[in-house]
């Protein structure tokens, strides 16, 4: 299963598009008696924010598109972005607590655990985000739109 959604080609660069939701902020309930995140949206985002896409159907300029990404890359990317490093975190934060020497000084070793997990969590990250098979949880286009 994809998740899609519906974008315009702003600008292409070798094998990718760059492109632009054409939809409003939000869920289509936005405009009803939804939960109302569009309107915080727009508070947060006043600009429509662009994205690369791959372009296997050579998409051009102006076109309007759909573009797809699995559905488990969305959960696995906030899995790593999120939750990696808080977890991290907390481990550095309990480690650091059994590392202190007296009971005083618990809460410094404690927070520089917690410090060195959360930036030890973020590199990890990095390091998996840059050199995982990242090509296949990459959102690409998969039909132009009449």
């Amino acid at each position: 299963m994809t998740l899609e959604t519906r974008v315009t080609v702003v600008r292409l660069e070798n094998q990718c598009a760059w492109v632009e939701s054409t939809q409003g902020n939000g869920c289509a309930q936005c405009h009803g008696k939804g939960c109302g995140s569009g309107k915080l949206n727009q508070l947060f985002c006043s600009k429509p924010r662009q994205f690369q896409v791959d372009n296997p159907i050579a998409a051009v300029v102006g076109d309007d598109v759909i573009v797809c990404v699995a559905e488990g890359a969305v959960l696995r990317g906030i899995g790593w972005m999120y939750l990696m490093p808080l977890m991290l975190l907390i481990v550095g934060a309990i480690g650091g607590n059994f590392l202190a020497n007296t009971l005083a000084s618990q809460d410094v070793y404690s927070a520089v655990g917690a410090l060195l997990g959360l930036i030890m969590g973020y590199a990890i990250t990095k390091y998996v985000s840059s050199h995982h098979n990242r090509l296949q949880n990459r959102p690409y286009i998969t039909r132009i739109v009449c």
